[in-house]
């Protein structure tokens, strides 16, 4: 799908929506054919390998130039709803500014250039390049840091479920969030990178007000990046310890059934002996009290071996 917005002057008027591509405008690509590529190609001028580089979901983020083209792929964060609980995903996002245009490519429709066309932005205009691709930027580290608490506050819930019942349910949710972390500082980490390049490009150095956007760009990722790190290690934390409690109560339950087969192999054992076919203490015709007698020992030594078993702590 390609949409395409322009600004038609900086005195606030609303983003407009084109029919055909202009100087200053921005061109939205989401999910696009080989046909819509090939339009936006030769109506533009940008290499096709451009425009299909945000099209590999394991694109890595990069910077790259041709002619007067200048392609950056960053990893943006998006939410999905996977098996009726939230997940957390990166995709690439291609950004390519050219002499007369900015273009964005994606796989997936994103919250992070919605706010843009839904006028969330303020001093957003299309036709100022440079500060456009800033602004897109500063936005995505913006979700990042959301997402980030997010995940923290969605962990703490599972948390707390967990405490009253272990069931796989919530550990799988956790080893959810924690992949999703895994995810989230790998794409920060290739971010950083790529934003200590632009520092060096001459349209980033061209005005001040851009180079100190761009560093509060990386200022606002570096904190992404630690904010995953505590995460993703408070998280490894709690899923080494819940482990360690499932396995624990498991121990307990084992220890328990065994204490119960020993001592329930008593009246077994004490039944086995006297009810042999052959001459016994209290046989019958000796005294008539010979059953209650056997059962009465075999409750004491019952209890005897229940309270060695107790000091023991193995009941």
């Amino acid at each position: 799908m390609i949409t395409i917005y322009k600004h038609l002057d900086e005195s606030g008027s609303p983003l407009q929506k084109l029919d055909a591509v202009e100087p200053g405008c921005w061109i939205n690509i989401v999910a696009p054919s080989d046909q819509e590529l090939l339009l936006v190609s030769k109506k533009t001028g940008v290499p096709i390998e451009f425009l299909r580089a945000a099209l590999d979901e394991e694109e890595t983020s990069r910077i790259d130039f041709e002619d007067n083209n200048m392609l950056f792929v960053v990893d943006i964060p998006f939410t999905e709803m996977e098996a009726n609980s939230l997940t957390y995903d990166t995709y690439p996002l291609a950004i390519i500014h050219t002499e007369k245009e900015i273009i964005t490519v994606c796989l997936k429709n994103s919250k992070i250039l919605n706010d843009f066309i839904e006028g969330k932005v303020k001093s957003f205009f299309t036709f100022k390049r440079s500060r456009f691709i800033l602004q897109i930027l500063y936005k995505i580290s913006t979700y990042y840091l959301i997402y980030l608490r997010q995940i923290d506050k969605k962990s703490l819930m599972i948390e707390r479920r967990l405490h009253k019942s272990m069931r796989n349910k919530e550990l799988i949710q956790l080893l959810s969030l924690e992949k999703s972390l895994v995810y989230f500082s790998t794409s920060l980490k290739s971010n950083e990178i790529t934003l200590e390049k632009m520092l060096k490009l001459d349209i980033m150095q061209k005005y001040p007000e851009d180079t100190d956007v761009l560093e509060d760009v990386i200022i606002e990722n570096k904190q992404a990046i630690e904010m995953a790190n505590i995460y993703s290690n408070i998280l490894s934390g709690t899923m080494d310890a819940f482990a360690s409690i499932i396995s624990n109560n498991l121990n307990i339950v084992m220890k328990f059934l065994a204490s119960i087969t020993i001592v329930m192999s008593i009246p077994t054992i004490m039944s086995g002996l006297f009810g042999m076919n052959v001459n016994v203490p209290w046989n019958e015709s000796v005294t008539p009290f010979g059953f209650w007698y056997v059962l009465a020992l075999t409750t004491i030594i019952c209890l005897i071996v229940i309270v060695i078993l107790k000091k023991k702590d193995l009941f």
